[in-house]
């Protein structure tokens, strides 16, 4: 790529050259979010839709679960004993 000397420039050329700098930056962004949506499009063919993110599903206790009994600690060192 060319080396420009900005400080060489008078207004009109700075403004020139912004508005081919804004123009072909929005080309890039054009281009790739076509390649990005084509990549979805491809993506949302293995069941997900891709439009919006699902969060995975919270596991519920079993209602019939009974939780772990906790022993004293002096209990369970004199029983050791």
């Amino acid at each position: 790529m060319a080396k420009i000397d900005l400080d060489s420039l008078n207004i009109d050329e700075l403004a020139a050259l912004r508005e081919r700098v804004t123009e072909k930056l929005a080309e890039k962004v054009a281009a790739r979010q076509l390649e990005l949506e084509a990549e979805l499009e491809r993506l949302s063919q293995f069941g997900k839709s891709g439009k919006k993110a699902q969060t995975a599903p919270v596991a519920k206790p079993k209602k019939n679960a009974v939780p772990p009994q906790e022993e004293p600690v002096a209990d369970a060192a004199a029983e050791a004993a």
